[in-house]
């Protein structure tokens, strides 16, 4: 197959080679795939008939010189699905989603691991590093697995524990920095670097992008066989909208580069306007569009709870989609985590499609776009709902499965008193430390919940009180390591329990978080100050309204 790379910045081309990540010309690392499209075009109209629907269908515009059935797991030729109830609660019936959550490993980015591993081991390369806030190193780790390859997973601390261990589970070495993801990534350019390894990059990877244009591809063929050839002659039907949530942006990327190769060989007569959904806490290319600048000013404490979207520095990326919401239509949107966690609610109550928080942030974004109006009722749009991964077993790994790196910045950060969300803050809880914690709230499901979160991160035992005077004579009893204490309770409220904890040289050092769903006054804030280790937000979440998280979603 005929396939060269070419620079983004100088326009030289080369052969393809993973190990060749600099331009020889200029240095850039910003290149990109070029075909035979002609030769492409012809294969594609007489075998893709005859051909399965999965990844390698495209073969012809991948790089890679044969495709490795040894390897296959089945990626590619994920469902686009018709959001029937969901389109007509909003008004807009033409909404579709692509179902990447039907992977092998349940995630968008088995794609990219799938052509990128594919490629290595062409190359006879054994042993690569990448950079992750889950998903794409759980992606990695099944097929580096499959292929005999070694991998190192560099992930953030924030990542949650289930999908670590989902890493660990494939025999990747899993190495967890207490840092930013932006610092990560650097840790693992630096370790790659220093070993002479494969480096996973992002966007700057060749294969990541390829792999990641098969969507577009995919959605163009089912468009067509669900709603019929377009009226204008085009083989094949695109969308209006093209909808992600988005991190680095790597998805949308080559999304786009998938739907303009389409138009190149005369497959479709419109490319679609991107939309690209970032966390509210976390949303450098949505200021920077906003504000019209060509960069991106990097975000240096990410305030989400949604960690795999955290990336503060999100580079070039952000100028590659820019350019192309600018020539084909687009926009940059962010939306806040409760606007994401009710979002997952909808989804999953009218179509039966579980989403993890970051799928759901897309989602999120097209409630918020078409109540404003840039999304009309009569577009067709297609949402990619990225991902939902299933927890591994603690119980199968053991002890020492992850490498830990605290950097000397991140001790102290650690220490400080933050509000957080009830994820977040719970998923730092540590069985080794806290192995016997008190859960003191008057409400049912709210203890119910903390005791799941717990659970799920490894062995606790569980004390719980339903009321402050029950849960103050629990403590005094069992003296437990960590206590998890509501603000607001009858009789005796948290900051009462908090008192009579502190009066008492039995429980004064006993570690409390405090849990509200109520927002905190000035002085009640300051109580607290120095008595407490984390303050944590239950958020909407909480609430199993579904009525009323409608009627918010619709005001």
């Amino acid at each position: 197959m005929s396939f060269r790379i070419r620079c983004l910045d100088c326009g030289h081309e080369t052969p393809y080679h993973p190990l060749t990540i600099n331009c020889p010309q200029c240095k850039s690392q910003w290149r990109e795939a070029l075909y035979d499209y002609d030769q492409a075009a012809a294969a594609f109209t007489q075998e893709l008939p005859q051909r399965r629907f999965d990844l390698w269908r495209y073969r012809e515009v991948l790089p890679i010189q044969k495709p490795n059935y040894d390897l296959y797991m089945g990626e590619g030729g994920t469902p686009l699905i018709r959001a029937i109830n969901m389109g007509m609660m909003l008004g807009c019936p033409n909404i579709y989603i692509k179902d990447e959550r039907q992977g092998p490993t349940a995630s968008f980015k088995d794609r990219q691991a799938a052509l990128t591993i594919a490629a290595l081991k062409e190359a006879g390369i054994t042993e690569l590093v990448a950079a992750s806030t889950g998903n794409v190193a759980i992606s990695y780790s099944a097929y580096a697995a499959r292929a005999g390859i070694k991998l190192w997973a560099f992930v953030t601390s924030l990542v949650p524990a289930v999908k670590m261990r989902e890493i660990a589970l494939y025999g990747s070495q899993v190495v967890k920095v207490t840092g930013s993801y932006d610092q990560v990534k650097q840790i693992a350019a630096e370790f790659a670097q220093q070993r002479g390894l494969y480096h996973d990059m992002g966007t700057r990877t060749i294969t990541s992008v390829e792999g990641m244009k098969t969507i577009a591809y995919e959605i163009a063929e089912q468009l067509t066989e669900q709603l019929g050839k377009p009226e204008d002659g085009s083989r094949w039907r695109t969308p209006d909208w093209y909808i992600q949530s988005v991190s680095g942006g790597l998805g949308p990327v080559g999304v786009a580069k998938g739907f303009r190769e389409m138009k190149d060989m005369g497959f479709i007569s419109k490319i679609p306007g991107t939309i690209a959904v970032q966390a509210h806490g976390c949303a450098p290319m949505v200021h920077a569009w906003k504000e019209d600048k060509e960069q991106a000013a990097p975000v240096q404490n990410p305030k989400t709870h949604i960690e795999t979207l955290a990336t503060g520095t999100p580079g070039r990326s952000y100028g590659l989609l820019r350019r192309e919401m600018k020539t084909h239509g687009g926009v940059f949107e962010s939306v806040t985590d409760e606007e994401a966690y009710r979002a997952m609610h909808v989804l999953a109550k009218m179509e039966g499609i579980s989403a993890e928080p970051a799928s759901a942030v897309a989602f999120a974004g097209l409630f918020k776009l078409i109540r404003a109006g840039i999304i009309k009722n009569t577009d067709l749009v297609v949402v990619n709902c990225t991902g939902h991964t299933m927890p591994a077993e603690p119980l199968v790994l053991g002890s020492g499965w992850a490498r830990n790196v605290v950097l000397p910045q991140q001790q102290e950060a650690q220490e400080k008193t933050e509000e957080e969300g009830l994820l977040a803050a719970l998923s730092r809880v540590a069985p080794d430390r806290f192995p016997r914690v008190a859960i003191i709230d008057d409400t049912l499901d709210a203890r119910r919940l903390v005791r799941r979160i717990l659970q799920s991160q490894g062995e606790f035992t569980i004390f719980e009180a339903s009321n402050g005077r029950e849960g103050l004579e629990i403590v005094q009893r069992e003296l437990p390591d960590l206590i998890i204490l509501d603000l607001m309770m009858p009789e005796m409220d948290g900051f009462a329990v908090l008192d009579a904890l502190k009066a008492s040289p039995n429980t004064a050092e006993i570690p409390v978080i405090v849990s509200t769903a109520k927002e905190l006054t000035g002085e009640e804030k300051s109580r607290l100050q120095g008595q407490i280790q984390a303050l944590m937000q239950k958020g909407d979440f909480m609430s199993d309204d579904f009525l009323e998280e409608v009627k918010t979603l619709l005001k």
